[in-house]
């Protein structure tokens, strides 16, 4: 490594090496080995003339986790804290083998090791920060709500390259049950969860560990945080759903964007829909069908494609390979696709998505009393202003959910104006939206 690598601040340069581990005490009071892997990361945007540093310990058992192991998760951790200029990343190096186990250790006192990495941190330190005296450069600690883990499946795809399909333990209120979750993720965005799903030990021992455990699907509720919102958004359409059914037709969904099919599965099993899918990567679609029990049926269809060619292909009256041809718009339109360039953070959906072209092809693959529903993450205020406006030139009404967790929103584009129909006893969907959906989104 050079001499004055670290001196300046260069935007987006990431660089990781191995250092001997300056603590040298008992495994009791230091987890980590006697080499640690460091890795400095930049901010891609412009720094002020103070600039902002801080350093992480990577969670033990964690080293090989991808959140922390790719510049595309180190990048994200930063991006989580906008006004940090450069982030430092401290731990075990990552092993050659995925680990396929992980169980959070028990809480240890890091200030040792904090204070014995204070030379090192000074070192990486740009000149800059150096201004006026010694730079503070603060621990921050990473949480989230898993206890344990394991990989069941890990492959590659031709579109998102490779991911993950992981069994989780998450921390629960109540302490007597256990809960877990399957999860997907993508290598290219560690820290977003594509797919979450409950599922349920078969045989539960006090004792088991999550790698022994026999677990099955529960698709009786959805608990990816968004979901149930963009669901809920059926209640502003729902006398008009309710006509279609009295009538005798079979109400259709397009939904863009598949990922582990939790969505689509629960529109075909609780509402009765037929549901389409499209989804853009062939190996996304076996990972729904063998790890998340994702069934094609006669009311659910999934093909592999583009989302917005197959919209644009609608939207001209064209036939869809793998689906059957259509004598009548959609109505219902539901998109889930996030921006697969990652440098500016998550977001949610596409440019692509947000062109005028691609919205006034949606417009017309729907019924004039049908609805476009999308899962937004807001990179920034500035492009979810740009997003309404864009919906708003497009379509009749736009309507919002905030989902409550500080990252999505769920957006309600109509394509005419909707009349409220305040009286909806007798509407099954109603109906079964107050029973699957909870209440906040629903009323």
């Amino acid at each position: 490594m050079e001499k004055g690598t670290f001196q300046n601040l260069t935007p987006s340069q990431f660089i990781s090496s191995t250092f001997p581990n300056p603590l040298k005490t008992s495994p009791e009071l230091n987890p980590y080995s006697n080499s640690l892997r460091i890795a400095v990361l930049d901010s891609p945007q412009q720094t002020p003339n103070s600039p902002h540093l801080a350093a992480m310990l990577v969670p033990k058992y964690r080293e090989n986790d991808w959140i922390f192991s790719t510049d595309t998760g180190h990048l994200q951790l930063l991006l989580n804290s906008p006004e940090i200029s450069r982030l430092i990343l401290i731990g075990n190096p990552p092993h050659d083998n995925f680990t396929s186990v992980y169980n959070r250790s028990i809480h240890y006192d890091s200030t040792k090791l904090e204070e014995s990495l204070k030379p090192i941190l000074f070192a990486l330190s740009p000149k800059s920060a150096f201004k006026n005296g010694l730079p503070e450069i603060p621990f921050v600690i990473y949480e989230d709500n898993v206890i344990r883990s394991v990989s069941v499946g890990n492959c590659f795809g031709s579109c998102v390259g490779e991911m993950l399909v992981e069994n989780v333990e998450i921390e629960t209120h109540n302490t007597e049950t256990r809960e877990f979750r399957r999860r997907l993720r993508f290598k290219r965005m560690p820290n977003l969860v594509q797919t979450e799903i409950r599922i349920i030990p078969e045989t539960l021992p006090s004792n088991a560990g999550i790698e022994n455990m026999v677990f099955r699907i529960d698709s009786s509720s959805l608990v990816h945080p968004y979901l149930p919102p963009m669901v809920a958004s059926l209640s502003l359409v729902s006398a008009y759903l309710e006509e279609r059914l009295c009538s005798g037709s079979r109400l259709r969904v397009l939904c863009i964007g598949v990922g582990g099919g939790a969505l689509l599965a629960f529109l075909q099993t609780h509402f009765g829909f037929q549901v389409y899918g499209v989804e853009s990567d062939e190996m996304v679609k076996k990972i729904a069908m063998q790890y998340f029990g994702l069934v094609e049926n006669e009311l659910l269809r999934v093909c592999v494609g583009d989302g917005i060619e197959v919209i644009e292909t609608l939207a001209r009256g064209d036939n869809v390979d793998g689906f059957d041809k259509f004598d009548s718009p959609f109505d219902v339109i539901m998109v889930d696709l996030d921006a697969s360039d990652v440098r500016n953070g998550i977001g949610a959906p596409p440019m692509e998505f947000v062109s005028k072209k691609v919205l006034l092809a949606t417009k017309l693959a729907l019924h004039k009393n049908g609805i476009l529903v999308i899962n937004v993450i807001p990179v920034c205020r500035t492009f979810y202003d740009y997003l309404i406006s864009e919906f708003r030139e497009v379509f009749a009404e736009v309507y919002e959910i905030n989902v409550g967790n500080d990252e999505n929103y769920v957006l309600i584009a109509t394509v005419s104006p909707i009349s409220f129909d305040l009286n909806d006893s007798g509407n099954s969907i109603m109906k079964k939206l107050k029973l699957t959906i909870p209440k906040q989104y629903v009323d």
